[in-house]
């Protein structure tokens, strides 16, 4: 084969893909747009198993103080659990949004609580720029298997877990949440 057949072929399939990415792209957003309080159903994503309905059971785990926390401190209230990370874009890009909610839904009985896959000093820093105001728990093997025991069993970052008053989960996205949409949650479980 000729050089130049070999540069068309390689251009040629960097072209489909890059296509093909985006098409993904549009159809996983427009997934992603048309969710309730449900879990979202995304064909190209690995089969997990549901959690929707699933209380979840009293969990512990350290702040970025070194203090043990326990999920049980916020019951009763609405808990919206994002597992997440400072390397993470996605990440960085959805938290602005939960400082807001946090802030417009505290009264109303809502908690967000942050779970990082990572340690105290690594995320400290981020705390204080982003301004987080809802509690940072971190860990790593522990933080892995807490999220596949809330259904993330591939790991992914972003993962929220939105949890109703009764502690049973009402909602998970693997992959960024919305203000919008997290906001639609928060509202039809108040």
């Amino acid at each position: 084969m000729r050089r130049w057949q070999f540069i068309v072929i390689v251009i040629a399939i960097a072209l489909i893909s890059g296509i093909g990415g985006y098409q993904f792209q549009q159809h996983t957003r427009q997934q992603n747009n048309n969710s309730t309080v449900k879990e979202v159903h995304n064909p190209y994503a690995p089969k997990i198993k549901s959690v929707i309905g699933i209380e979840v059971p009293n969990f512990s785990l350290a702040d970025v103080n070194g203090e043990q926390r326990l999920l049980s401190e916020w019951q009763g209230k609405v808990i919206a659990i994002n597992f997440w990370a400072t390397w993470c874009t996605p990440c960085r890009e959805e938290i602005p949004a939960f400082v807001e909610l946090q802030e417009k839904y505290a009264a109303d009985g809502v908690q967000f609580v942050g779970i990082a896959l990572q340690t105290p000093d690594e995320i400290k820093d981020f705390l204080t720029e982003f301004k987080v105001n809802y509690p940072a728990l971190v860990g790593e093997n522990e933080v892995i298997a807490l999220g596949k025991q809330l259904g993330n069993d591939i790991g992914a970052l972003p993962y929220t877990v939105i949890l109703d008053r009764e502690g049973k989960i009402a909602f998970t996205r693997r992959g960024p949440l919305l203000k919008a949409e997290a906001e639609e949650v928060i509202n039809t479980l108040l």
